[in-house]
């Protein structure tokens, strides 16, 4: 049994990367004037327009040579990137005429042909309707090849009608039937079907055409030159890859964002949450006909003067069309307003989902989550009015005071992962040096309460340069109020240094046990004088009304003692 490739046809547009570039720059050139331009990588042709083809000038040519050749020749750098996203478009449009396209390179694609053939009636009526879309988009000169194979199809995109084997029912077409392929192939050089190191060698050896290589058996060519002899021989006989598709059609693109333009522009939150609702809904219902839910979404607003407020929001479950109201509302509500502009707005508002999931995925289980949706839309509820900071949820976090260990997390918004860019995360796992590790505290203070610890003469006990305490610690008061228990046993203050090259806190902890078996984490600050310990911000604690005694003179309020620092309050253990 004879074996066949599938048939193939390839779309090719000749010198892709000059339409991308004059695309590219296209307010800046003048069309009527002849263009003759090449493009160059390491002062080398890859690209050249059919003007300075014409000239003389060649793909391979050394820049030098080129210039020689057309001295009024345009040189300019290749950009891959340029040709990529200029080609996108046109996929796009081939994808509307013939779905499953492989794209091979910018301005080259693969498609199967028998789909096409049968819709259209024959190969020919489909290579026509392809021909006549590319028309439509700007480019009369693209060309057709339908062979059998892959590489047999590229080949005959440019091939002449006069070559063997060759059909030409319309210009651009080029139509190789499956009895001619050999005859097609044969006379091509050798140099079409692998490297140029490999043909090299199989031209020195007598092999200068592909003719030449199918007439060799596969099991000789396999033994004498690897995979890529039998590549390049499969190839010359008109056959793809061994168990493996021709083609391999791309999954097309989908755009599922959304733009809102207002004229004139919205200036309150409020007015254009509303005006975006119909969008929010088109939004969530254009996802939902894809099988798609979207899990993070990015909101851009553009005020009237061009000025870009971007921000993602991520949602524990999916956002409906509500949750997209709300983010735009709150988003609004953050965008800086100058009274002295007047009549400053949002002009353009985009919806883009940045993560999205299949919907199947977050369709109730066979255990109905009745009440956990109860709760969410309660609270949701409650965000929509008080604002997105207005509910939270506590959630740990990195940090060497215990205050900084604890933050609250706007409700409906995802916890931060370990893959998340470090500016927007304090990693919880360290290393943080200096962290207390252990049972954790029963209260955290989050502001700032003053401490005194004193010795049994009533001086204010400071740790000293060589990192241990001036004297034995005796009495603890807690924001002016002396606690009624002494101190039992205290461990050795260890230095807190953070940012030092920046200018960042300096100072001691200390874990101080009472009596009583209360226990406090006090951290002891360098300072600047401060007129009076009442000045300390943060609301003292209710620890009783217990006398305090008089103190000595260095206490907290003497500038002298304030100079050299300052204990305060970090945690309790009860």
């Amino acid at each position: 049994m004879n074996e066949q490739a599938e048939r193939v046809m390839v779309l090719w547009v000749p010198d892709w990367p000059v339409h991308a570039y004059l695309s590219e720059h296209e307010a800046e050139r003048d069309s009527h004037e002849p263009l003759m331009l090449a493009l160059t990588t390491q002062h080398q042709v890859v690209a050249c327009s059919s003007a300075a083809r014409v000239a003389g000038v060649r793909t391979g040519l050394r820049e030098r040579e080129a210039r020689s050749r057309c001295p009024d020749l345009e040189v300019h750098p290749h950009d891959p990137e340029v040709d990529a996203r200029r080609f996108a478009p046109v996929l796009a449009a081939i994808e509307q005429t013939i779905p499953g396209v492989e794209p091979l390179r910018p301005g080259l694609c693969a498609m199967r042909a028998r789909g096409p053939a049968r819709y259209f009636g024959s190969e020919e009526a489909a290579a026509a309707a392809l021909i006549a879309r590319l028309v439509e988009v700007g480019f009369p000169e693209s060309r057709v090849g339908v062979a059998s194979g892959r590489f047999a199809a590229e080949q005959a995109t440019r091939a002449h009608d006069t070559d063997p084997g060759v059909e030409s029912p319309l210009p651009g077409v080029r139509i190789v039937r499956t009895e001619h392929t050999a005859a097609f192939l044969g006379p091509l050089s050798i140099a079409r079907a692998t490297s140029p190191d490999f043909a090299d060698t199989l031209t020195r050896l007598g092999i200068r055409t592909l003719g030449a290589l199918a007439a060799l058996p596969e099991d000789a060519v396999r033994q004498r030159f690897g995979s890529a002899g039998v590549v390049a021989h499969r190839r010359a006989r008109g056959l793809g890859a061994a168990h493996a598709a021709e083609v391999r059609p791309r999954d097309p693109e989908i755009e599922l964002s959304i733009d809102c333009a207002f004229e004139p522009p919205l200036d309150g939150a409020d007015q254009l949450a509303f005006a975006c609702s119909g969008a929010a809904e088109v939004f969530t219902r254009r996802l939902i006909e894809h099988g798609l839910v979207c899990t993070e979404l990015g909101v851009e607003l553009t005020d009237d003067i061009g000025l870009r407020y971007e921000r993602t929001w991520a949602h524990p479950s999916h956002f409906t069309a509500v949750d997209v109201i709300n983010r735009v509302r709150w988003q609004s509500a953050t965008v800086p307003r100058d009274p002295d502009r007047g009549g400053s707005g949002i002009a353009e508002v985009r919806l883009t989902p940045i993560r999205t999931a299949h919907a199947a995925k977050h369709e109730p289980g066979l255990w109905n989550t009745a009440p956990d949706e109860r709760v969410h839309h309660h609270l949701s509820r409650v965000q929509s009015l008080v604002g997105h900071e207005g509910v939270g949820t506590g959630e740990l976090t990195g940090g060497r005071l215990t205050a900084e260990r604890q933050r609250l997390v706007p409700w409906g918004t995802r916890a931060e992962t370990r893959r998340a860019p470090r500016s927007r995360i304090r990693l919880r796992d360290g290393p943080w040096p200096g962290r207390i590790t252990g049972a954790l505290p029963n209260t955290i203070f989050t502001q700032e309460v003053g401490a005194e610890l004193h010795d049994d003469a009533g001086v204010v006990v400071q740790p000293t340069n060589d990192d241990v305490l001036a004297s034995n610690p005796s009495r603890l008061s807690v924001g002016g109020k002396l606690l009624p228990a002494a101190v039992h046993a205290w461990s050795a203050p260890w230095p807190l240094h953070e940012r030092w090259w920046a200018g960042g806190r300096a100072g001691y902890r200390l874990q101080v046990l009472l009596e009583d078996g209360d226990a406090w984490l006090l951290r002891y600050e360098h300072g600047e004088p401060q007129e009076s310990h009442d000045q300390a911000s943060g609301p003292k604690p209710d620890l009783g009304t217990h006398p305090v005694p008089h103190l000595a003179s260095s206490s907290v309020t003497d500038p002298a003692a304030q100079a050299a620092g300052r204990w305060f309050v970090e945690a309790h253990y009860a």
